[in-house]
């Protein structure tokens, strides 16, 4: 029995290297030489990035690991996920290139297009059905259908990126996506995914945080955020993670990426802001998970700290990642806001935001 028990231990062992060494949704590696690159920056150390706040919990255990999936696979949840798909608002190439404004449209989780100053601009293109390495890993998202389909994008200027987690960065929508995108944007560390999956180096331009760039007139400057990296077992925290800033010479848009409640928020309103618009993480939280995912209660203060006129709570509505009611984010975050006498805008998935008037009304269409 010992004999069969220690094959079987051994077979999923092997199993487990060739699946992550082989399937190419897990991406690549950070080379040594890397390494030596990214310890200039003052977030890394121990061949890993790290939070500003070290109070931060380091990685979990296997065993922490385990239990919480065991955890997540086993509560039932009311309301976990809709009962039927999402509508979404459909719209054309023709549509896209006609508008002469500042223009968002959410895709659904985190994913956007932006229109900026004649810029096509998508931000975390996570267009796959599982937030996964592999279909039989997740469940379905909530939408089917895309206000329109990645064929049918115009070609697209700039893709930006927040760090190198399922939800946000998925191998078949950049598979599908590379013929039509001129540069790509992303945090130390995350180009070495692209590069595996066929992006030219010379197309991917890496950033620590509160380091910019310009693309022609608009500026990106890659900012702080409280999170974690890691696409499998082995490469915690070997990329880094993200918030962005979004800058043409009229509008501000903020970008949270995935993040804990954390001054860095006030630090960057002080930097850049304030803001047209901060497209703010809300959802897929817990209390055993507070460091790296807000209380919608908190993303309320964080976009205080910002100084954003008007907040858009996003990471919800896409994917089912935590044991929470869909539309707890949105009803608590709408409450909260009202509290601060903050704007709070909720549009559908498709429905055209214009920058210039972020804090107009939308409809409780989740209701």
């Amino acid at each position: 029995m010992l004999w069969t028990i220690l094959a079987i231990i051994i077979l999923l062992v092997v199993a487990y290297i060739l699946f992550v060494n082989f399937y190419p949704t897990f991406g690549g590696n950070v080379s040594s030489e890397k390494q030596k690159i990214y310890q200039s920056s003052p977030n890394y150390a121990h061949k890993k990035f790290q939070n500003l706040d070290t109070s931060v919990p380091p990685d979990m255990s296997l065993g922490e690991t385990l239990g919480l999936a065991y955890k997540f696979f086993t509560t039932s949840v009311p309301n976990g996920r809709p009962a039927q798909d999402l509508k979404v608002q459909k719209l054309t190439e023709k549509e896209l290139i006609l508008q002469n404004s500042t223009q968002l449209i959410w895709f659904g989780h985190s994913t956007f297009y932006l229109k900026m100053n004649g810029k096509n601009i998508l931000i975390d293109p996570m267009f796959g059905k599982v937030a996964a390495p592999h279909p039989w890993l997740g469940a379905n998202r909530f939408n089917s259908e895309f206000p329109i389909e990645i064929e049918d994008l115009p070609t697209v200027d700039a893709v930006i990126i927040s760090h190198d987690h399922y939800d946000h960065l998925d191998y078949d929508s950049i598979k599908a996506l590379k013929e039509k995108v001129k540069h790509f944007y992303v945090p130390l560390g995350v180009g070495v995914h692209l590069e595996a999956w066929g992006i030219k180096p010379h197309m991917i331009t890496e950033l620590d945080w509160w380091q910019e760039v310009m693309l022609d007139d608009i500026q990106l400057a890659c900012t702080p955020a409280q999170h974690f990296s890691g696409r499998k077992i082995g490469a915690e925290q070997s990329t880094l993670w993200s918030s962005w800033v979004i800058q043409s010479p009229t509008e501000n848009l903020f970008f949270s990426g995935d993040s804990g409640y954390s001054n860095h928020f006030t630090a960057i309103g002080e930097k850049y802001g304030p803001f047209n618009l901060a497209l703010m993480e809300c959802g897929q939280y817990n209390e055993q998970w507070s460091e790296i995912h807000m209380m919608p209660e908190e993303t309320a203060q964080a976009g205080i700290d910002l100084n954003a006129r008007a907040i858009m709570p996003i990471h919800w509505a896409g994917f089912k990642l935590a044991l929470h009611d869909w539309r707890d984010p949105v009803e608590r975050v709408t409450k909260a806001s009202k509290q601060l006498d903050l704007p709070v805008i909720t549009p559908q998935i498709g429905e055209v935001i214009h920058l210039n008037d972020a804090a107009s009304a939308f409809d409780a269409w989740w209701k």
